[in-house]
């Protein structure tokens, strides 16, 4: 039986992190503060702003909602974005997304301030996952991969890894995070030939194809460390990710659950962004 990596304990000791950081700020006159720009009443939108709020008033963080109607115009938004971005009082910036098909989200998105980006998605904040400097910071699903691993001691050093998808929310940053941890990195993708063989020869696998249940146990071995970030809904209307748990668990020596995995730790990661943001500022 695997070990399961749970999210919950990853979080416990990201929060307890998280709240001391908070209270040095404090002591220091700076209160960290999220500002929340969400554009209509996407009910996926909602219940993550739900969460995310919640979150941060038990840590100490402070938020303020930016709240527009769905027609709102590209110039309204990109002027809301311009008065965070001049706001010294907010330190990070979590934008809804997909948009309205009406606004130009490339252009939106890039209007954001890098420094100021909690969630990592400006191009500046993925040139500072590539190089390694401190200039914005990594997509949170990314993060929270390598908070998981870091947190059940497991050392990338010299590992095989292998990261399924190349997408620029979790499968390129993950990688780059990955090869900072000086692990060797291989991307698998749609393309990839004999894929099952590929998997195979690596130490730690984070499966992020967006492919529901796809990867069962003919992909995996013993001894290896399966990070999974797919979030989907099964057959059965249960919660399942990208990789066939049930089959693929008995084998591999250690395992994300979904749910309770990599989600659980998202929020917690991103909080903690906008805590490293005040103290940056």
């Amino acid at each position: 039986m695997a070990l399961l990596l749970k999210g919950a304990n990853v979080n416990e000791k990201l929060n307890e992190t998280i709240k001391q950081e908070v209270e040095v700020l404090k002591q220091k006159g700076v209160i960290p503060k999220l500002g929340i720009i969400r554009v209509g009443e996407r009910e996926e939108d909602i219940s993550y702003e739900r969460g995310a709020m919640k979150r941060c008033n038990m840590l100490g963080v402070e938020v303020t909602q930016f709240l527009l109607p769905e027609q709102v115009s590209e110039n309204e938004l990109l002027q809301v974005i311009k008065k965070i971005n001049e706001d010294d009082s907010i330190h990070g910036v979590l934008l809804f997304r997909p948009l309205p098909k009406h606004l130009n989200e490339e252009r939106i998105c890039q209007a954001i301030e890098p420094k100021k980006d909690v969630d990592g998605i400006t191009n500046g904040s993925l040139t500072g996952v590539f190089t390694g400097e401190k200039k914005g910071f990594a997509p949170c699903t990314a993060q929270a991969c390598m908070e998981i691993l870091d947190f059940y001691g497991i050392d990338s050093t010299g590992k095989k890894a292998i990261v399924v998808g190349r997408s620029l929310v979790v499968g390129k940053p993950v990688a780059m995070l990955l090869l900072q941890k000086n692990a060797t990195v291989t991307i698998c993708h749609t393309k990839t030939k004999d894929m099952e063989a590929v998997i195979k020869e690596a130490d730690i696998v984070i499966v992020a194809a967006g492919r529901k249940e796809e990867f069962n146990q003919n992909y995996f071995r013993k001894d290896q460390v399966v990070i999974d970030v797919g979030i989907h809904v099964n057959e059965a209307g249960k919660l399942c990710g990208d990789v066939k748990f049930d089959e693929v668990e008995p084998i591999v020596d250690s395992i994300t659950p979904v749910p309770g995995g990599v989600g659980t730790v998202t929020t917690s990661v991103l909080v903690s962004h906008v805590v490293e943001a005040a103290k940056r500022a």
